[in-house]
């Protein structure tokens, strides 16, 4: 079993360094289920993957493979419904990786930055850098899942957080 521990923010104002580049990418749901478990596939830099991922909040499950680009291609119609195309940049702060994702489309405007970690205790005790925003780890209106399929959350949405999945 893999497991993810990460933190997600909230950036206003992004304005990427000079030296940055951009990796652009698509993704798409193949399924989303009531418990919180999702299958995407992704492509970006010319690799193409498949990724099953289950719970919300700063620990979660994740299992990815790489595929071939004619089984990205078979999938993708099954993926209409929720999609998201993002740019995104990798920044260095001290020994971690900021990745700050600038999304298109119907989420225009939207802006936010993850930082994976090898512990529980580290993330509880990491600093982010001034520039990033409200910490949204956990809030279930901004996984990726729900903004491929409800877009930008409202209010109500944005603070609800849950640890279950649901």
């Amino acid at each position: 079993m893999t497991q993810e521990i990460e933190r997600k923010f909230l950036v206003h104002d992004f304005v990427p360094p000079a030296d940055a580049t951009a990796q652009q990418v698509r993704q798409g749901y193949v399924a989303i289920t009531e418990e919180g478990t999702e299958v995407r596939i992704r492509r970006a830099s010319g690799r193409h993957t498949l990724t099953v991922k289950s719970g919300t909040g700063p620990v979660r499950v994740e299992v990815e493979r790489e595929i071939g680009s004619e089984e990205f291609d078979a999938l993708w119609p099954t993926t209409a419904a929720a999609r998201i195309e993002k740019d995104r940049y990798r920044l260095a702060d001290g020994p971690h990786t900021v990745v700050v994702d600038v999304y298109h489309g119907a989420l225009h405007g939207l802006c936010t930055a993850e930082v994976e970690f090898p512990s529980v205790e580290e993330a509880r005790q990491y600093t982010p850098p001034g520039w990033v925003g409200e910490d949204i780890t956990g809030v279930v209106g901004y996984l990726n899942r729900s903004l491929s399929t409800r877009g930008i959350p409202t209010h109500e949405e944005s603070t609800r957080t849950d640890h279950h999945g649901n």
